[in-house]
């Protein structure tokens, strides 16, 4: 009799061991799908210089607080420069990181207004409507990693910045500092005379490739804003399909 009673309990002990780990995993999984919410990181090439890039601008504004994953980046390139005016936001390294698109793309001359959606899908910047299916689509996906950001206070007009990701040769850290709008009068060239809105500047980028942890990396603040005026944006994104696969940001201290 003692021995049967201890089979009936040693039984009991694990099917109810069994029924608690098999309600208990799902839900456990369930639970780390809901963190890993899809991301989107929009980045747009555009410049003042440029006459069909406005409506692109304005696009790209319409997008602020739209949704919490949506990463918006405007870089300004400077090859309009040489017509008649330039771009204050403009930079010789935000052309050459278009260029690298336009080769992963194998587009036949880069253009703008551009868009690029995370890393994977290009198409002309004032398309609202494919933009907004485009990061629709992007925020279902999971994300393939994550993104520690912790940014410091400012020290004069330096932001200290550092980041915390899962080590992979194949992946180039991505770290920018944005501005949330401008506004400019724009006197020569293709929009002379009107008044431009910028939206998700560019102000300073940088891309590391060989990140130790601890390593901290700084960014330039213009002397003429306040920290509040700024957010600061960093990304994971493979450095031969250009596929972004982690995005954060973060508030300036």
């Amino acid at each position: 009799m003692n021995t049967l009673l201890k089979k009936i309990k040693w039984l009991s002990c694990l099917l109810t061991t069994y029924i608690f780990f098999s309600s208990y995993l799902p839900i456990h999984h369930e639970k780390n799908k809901l963190a890993m919410e899809g991301f989107a990181v929009v980045e747009l090439f555009t410049s003042e210089g440029c006459s069909s890039c406005p409506p692109a601008d304005e696009a790209v504004g319409r997008l602020n607080g739209l949704k919490k994953n949506v990463y918006l980046l405007s870089f300004h390139v400077d090859y309009w420069n040489d017509l008649g005016w330039k771009d204050i936001y403009s930079n010789a390294a935000y052309s050459r990181r278009q260029q690298e698109y336009g080769n992963i793309f194998h587009l036949n001359s880069i253009y703008t207004p551009q868009i690029i959606v995370n890393g994977k899908t290009q198409f002309v910047g004032s398309d609202e409507t494919r933009l907004k299916e485009t990061i629709g689509e992007s925020l279902k996906e999971i994300p393939k990693a994550e993104i520690q950001l912790k940014v410091m206070q400012a020290n004069e007009n330096k932001i200290p910045v550092s980041c915390a990701t899962a080590d992979s040769g194949d992946f180039k850290l991505n770290i920018a500092l944005v501005r949330h709008t401008a506004t400019d009068f724009v006197q020569r060239g293709e929009n002379k005379g009107k008044t431009l809105k910028h939206y998700d500047i560019v102000l300073d980028f940088k891309v590391i490739s060989n990140r130790k942890s601890g390593d901290i990396y700084y960014l330039k603040l213009p002397l003429d804003l306040h920290v509040s005026d700024c957010e600061v944006i960093a990304f994971l994104q493979n450095s031969k399909s250009g596929e972004i696969i982690a995005a954060t940001r973060s508030s300036i201290p």
